[in-house]
């Protein structure tokens, strides 16, 4: 058995929140490790994320399944769940290195959406200048709605030498094709709680943070406020329902059923790509 992340109590963790300030809110990179144990299964290892009880914090126990038979009717209408070793997506991985990227696509253009719940704005930037200039760390005082972030919008001619290289997850739901969208974001960026069909998402460098809740559990959120900001002023303060919670590495892919609310936060400057189900 091995051991990915260390246990973090509830208690230790909102103090640390709590403390943050505009110039130390990357302290909060160090205390968000969820500890998730994994069992490998003929090669192949998953993890089922298990959501708070009461006031209890991390829970330890995750159960080890063998998906082949079981992922439709355990998983694929009902709860989340991390799959690692499906694929080895060790060549896409290497054409995304930052020089490769900005080899191969740093006088395209790309567009970018603000970080809120619904993206109203578009802006079309040079790749090169996106890398250069606005991958950098989340401000603090900085809205959702005036955050740009790469995610989606992928313009799939141009990207298709990129995206042909990529093992996707090779569940899928009957009647469903897939549709990529392919981001990088800095540290402390991300996207509010929101919703929308099912779907994998894929770390494939630094470490993404979720946050989730089922459909008939709508979390307490401002749609224009950034992650980051939620993670500081509310999420200490949850009394109750609390998230569901995991931090995906490159290499672990997180499976999300239809309609379920999930908020995402990077915690290092991150690439991902998801593919959608409809």
């Amino acid at each position: 058995m091995r051991v990915l992340a260390t246990l973090t109590s509830g208690t230790k963790l909102r103090y640390h929140i709590a403390s943050l300030s505009n110039s130390t809110y990357c302290s909060l990179f160090h205390v968000f490790s969820l500890g998730v144990f994994v069992v490998s299964v003929n090669h192949y290892t998953v993890c089922v994320l298990h959501p708070y009880l009461g006031n209890t914090s991390f829970l330890s126990s995750f159960a080890p399944v063998c998906v082949t038979p079981r992922f439709i009717p355990r998983y694929a209408y009902s709860k989340p769940v991390i799959l690692k070793g499906f694929s080895d997506n060790t060549k896409f991985q290497f054409l995304c290195s930052k020089s490769s990227l900005l080899q191969q696509y740093g006088e395209r253009m790309v567009r970018l959406s603000t970080a809120n719940t619904y993206s109203y704005r578009k802006v079309d930037v040079r790749f090169e200048e996106f890398v250069d200039l606005l991958l950098r760390p989340q401000s603090m005082d900085t809205l959702g709605s005036d955050t740009l972030y790469f995610f989606g919008d992928n313009n799939f001619t141009e990207w298709h030498s990129l995206f042909e290289n990529y093992k996707a997850p090779r569940y899928m739901l009957p009647h469903t094709t897939g549709a990529y969208s392919f981001g990088i974001a800095g540290p402390g960026t991300g996207v509010p709680f929101h919703w929308h069909g099912p779907g994998y998402s894929e770390v494939i460098y630094g470490r993404k943070r979720w946050f989730l809740y089922p459909p008939d559990k709508a979390p307490h959120f401002h749609p224009n406020y950034t992650t980051l900001s939620w993670v500081k002023d509310t999420y200490p303060y949850l009394l109750e329902e609390k998230p569901i919670e995991c931090t995906i590495r490159p290499g672990e892919v997180l499976y999300f059923p239809d309609r379920w609310w999930h908020a995402t936060l990077n915690l290092d400057t991150s690439v991902f790509i998801s593919t959608f189900l409809g």
